[in-house]
C-alpha cells in the first residue's frame, strides 16, 4: 500500500487499499472506545499528544464540528474551533495566506468551507495535513463513516448496492468515489436537472470498472431502489440554498423516501441519512424512524473514522 496523501481534500486522494486500512482502523478504535467505556477508563489514547488541530468552519456544523472536537480530544491532542468571522479570511489576508500562517501554529487544519478551490488555495499555503469537512463538491469524511457503516452492516462490499436519492451533491459525489473504489455499486437517483457532477459520474465509472461495481445515475427512483441493500437521502435544500427550497420541494416530492419506495429495496435493507434529517420531506417518519434506519450508528461512526484519519495524517 502507498504512503498516505499529505491532505485529505478528496475521497480521491486515497485508493481503496488506503480507504480500507482506514476502516479498519476506525472499527478498532470504535471496539477500543467501547472497551474503555465498559470499564470505566480514560478514553484518551496518545496518538496526538502534544499536537493541535485548527477546525475552521465557515458554514454551520452539529456532526462534523463535534465529532472532530471530541476525536482530536480522545486521541490526546488539542481541538481549536475557529469560525471565519474570527480569521482573515477574505479580509485582507488571502486563503493561502492564512493556511501558511496557521501551520507555524498548528499541526493540522480541519476546513469546513463553500467552494473545493477555496479549500485547495489553502492546502496550497499550508504545510500541515488539511482534512476537507465539507464543501460545496464533496464530503469526504461522511463517506468514510458512510462506508463504515455498511461494512459493519453486511460485513463487506462485496455485490452489495447503495441507491442515493435525490440531489447529485457533495454527499452523492464522496459517495460514488468511495463506493467505486471499495467495491460497493452506487446508483444516485435524481430529478431531471439535479444529476451528480458529469466529471465526477465519469471518474466513478473508471474507478468501478477496476473493482467490480457500478456507479450511475438516473431519474427512475423505482429502477434504482429495487434490489439495493441500502437507501441514502439527504435534505433537498443544502445549506445556502434556502432561496431555492420552494422549486426544489417540487422537483423533489416524486424522490421521498417512503415505505413504499423502500419496499423495493432488497431483504434486510437498511436506510441511511447524513442527518439533519427533515421528516415528512426527503424521507418519512416511518422509515427513518422503523427498524431498517442505522442513521445514529451512522452518525456515531463520523467520530471513529475521522479519528483514524487524524491518526493517520498527523503521524
Amino acid at each position: 500500500m502507498s504512503a498516505f496523501p499529505p491532505d485529505f481534500l478528496s475521497i480521491d486522494d486515497v485508493d481503496g487499499d488506503q480507504l480500507l486500512v482506514l476502516l479498519d482502523l476506525a472499527d478498532e478504535l470504535k471496539a477500543d472506545r467501547a472497551a474503555r467505556v465498559a470499564s470505566n477508563s480514560s478514553l484518551v489514547r496518545r496518538q496526538l499528544r502534544g499536537r493541535t488541530v485548527a477546525m475552521i468552519f465557515e458554514k454551520p456544523s452539529t456532526r462534523t464540528r463535534v465529532s472532530f472536537q471530541v476525536g482530536v480530544t480522545e486521541l490526546g491532542g488539542h481541538p481549536l474551533a475557529l469560525s471565519s468571522s474570527e480569521l482573515q479570511l477574505g479580509r485582507g489576508e488571502t486563503v493561502a495566506d492564512t493556511g501558511a500562517v496557521l501551520s507555524r501554529y498548528v499541526h493540522g487544519l480541519v476546513v469546513r468551507t463553500f467552494a473545493q478551490a477555496r479549500l485547495d488555495e489553502l492546502a496550497d499555503g499550508a504545510t500541515v495535513p488539511v482534512i476537507n469537512a465539507l464543501t460545496d463538491e464533496e464530503h469526504p469524511c461522511q463517506a468514510l463513516a458512510d462506508l463504515q457503516t455498511v461494512r459493519q452492516v453486511f460485513g463487506s462490499f462485496d455485490g452489495r448496492t447503495l441507491t442515493y436519492v435525490g440531489d447529485g451533491n457533495n454527499v452523492a459525489h464522496s459517495l460514488l468515489l468511495a463506493g467505486a473504489k471499495v467495491g460497493l455499486s452506487v446508483r444516485v437517483a435524481h430529478p431531471e436537472g439535479y444529476a451528480p457532477d458529469a466529471a465526477v459520474l465519469a471518474r466513478a465509472q473508471q474507478l468501478a470498472a477496476g473493482t467490480g461495481a457500478e456507479a450511475s445515475a438516473t431519474t427512475d427512483v423505482i429502477a434504482a431502489v429495487t434490489g439495493a441493500d441500502v437507501v441514502y437521502t439527504d435534505v433537498w435544500a443544502s445549506m445556502g440554498q434556502e432561496g431555492e427550497a420552494e422549486a426544489r420541494l417540487r422537483a423533489f416530492e416524486p424522490y421521498r423516501v417512503t415505505p413504499e419506495l423502500f419496499a423495493h429495496t432488497a431483504g434486510g435493507a437498511v436506510f441511511l441519512h447524513c442527518l439533519p434529517a427533515h421528516r415528512g420531506e426527503e424521507v418519512s417518519a416511518e422509515v427513518i424512524d422503523g427498524p431498517a434506519s442505522q442513521v445514529f450508528d451512522q452518525a456515531e461512526n463520523r467520530l471513529h473514522a475521522q479519528k483514524a484519519l487524524l491518526s493517520s495524517l498527523l503521524r
